[in-house]
């Protein structure tokens, strides 16, 4: 069975632009559209949304004419659109299984400020087992709105937007590594969307350097660059069943001194994608767990951000 492409939407600008992505990720993979909506009947959600329309009559409309419009975009896509019962999180968690990936939209705040990751779009990217790439609106457009995942008829997907859809993905994909876990899920994604994009990959790999480096204490120009230099053949060493793998990439390697998670969002700026791992552990009820780096990226990294569970490394006999 092919799966699809599985976008979360709630209507709300964010979500369209996660809309719009999904449909040019499917189309790029070859796969399959679909569009979910969750519904969750709550006491005191009657109050019509705009003139007489109810929530419940809204979440039926607008998957709808979005799902009519993509189609209208994409020719030749085939695009569902389904509205599904129950707490958002859990009724994403489970389509995300049946899916390559899932795309939610997330809200941007400013320049400044960074992003906002509502209380849906975290739990979704805590818990489920499939890659989620998180979406942004165009920029300037409606910054600093609330988030869009809370209350009323509790529509699922994303978090309220900027406006407009999402620019089109033509830069380079950017994969960060730890290289004590590299992830072979992780590098593996992040060679596949580069390979389908026809773009090139710059894998960047963070670390700070060690305290008694800048005081003084010998060479430290000759220390970094040693320590540089060893970083990079451990990337090399890493990467090169990849290159193998994926010949027609081409492949950056970026070893660098500084916090990973900067250094992922800065690179962001010009990128079509940033691909980072996220450790997979057991659910903890009410403690949502995606890893500092990945929360700092997604927050702060103006491009489309794929976080991606990683199996733990096993435990030492």
């Amino acid at each position: 069975m092919t799966v699809p492409v599985t976008v979360g939407l709630n209507g709300t600008p964010a979500s369209m632009a996660a809309a719009d992505w999904g449909a040019r990720e499917a189309v790029l993979r070859g796969l399959p559209l679909r569009l979910v909506s969750a519904w969750e009947w709550q006491p005191f959600s009657y109050a019509p949304l705009a003139g007489s329309e109810m929530p419940e009559q809204w979440s039926i409309r607008v998957p709808e004419e979005t799902a009519a419009e993509l189609r209208r975009r994409y020719p030749g896509l085939d695009v569902t659109a389904d509205r599904l019962t129950g707490p958002p999180p859990e009724v994403l968690c489970e389509a995300a299984k049946e899916s390559e990936l899932l795309a939610l939209g997330s809200t941007g705040l400013g320049p400044l400020a960074g992003f906002l990751l509502g209380s849906v779009a975290m739990a979704t990217v805590a818990h489920t087992e499939r890659p989620v790439v998180l979406v942004r609106a165009h920029e300037g457009e409606g910054e600093g709105e609330g988030e869009g995942d809370e209350g009323g008829g509790g529509e699922a997907g994303g978090d309220d937007g900027d406006g407009g859809a999402s620019e089109a993905d033509d830069g380079a994909v950017v994969l960060g590594i730890d290289l004590s876990s590299p992830g072979d899920e992780t590098i593996r994604f992040g060679f596949a969307a580069a390979a389908v994009r026809s773009a090139p990959l710059r894998v960047i790999n963070g670390w700070n350097p060690p305290p008694y480096f800048g005081h003084g204490i010998g060479d430290d120009e000759g220390r970094r660059a040693e320590a540089i230099d060893r970083v990079a053949e451990s990337m090399r060493a890493a990467l090169a069943p990849w290159r193998e793998r994926y010949p027609a990439v081409e492949v950056a390697e970026e070893p660098a001194i500084g916090r990973p998670a900067r250094l992922l969002s800065e690179a962001g700026a010009g990128a079509g994608l940033v691909v980072v791992g996220r450790r997979a552990t057991p659910r903890r009820p009410g403690q949502p767990r995606i890893g500092h780096v990945a929360h700092a990226v997604l927050h702060h990294c103006p491009a489309p951000v794929a976080v991606v569970p990683q199996a733990p490394p096993p435990a030492a006999a």
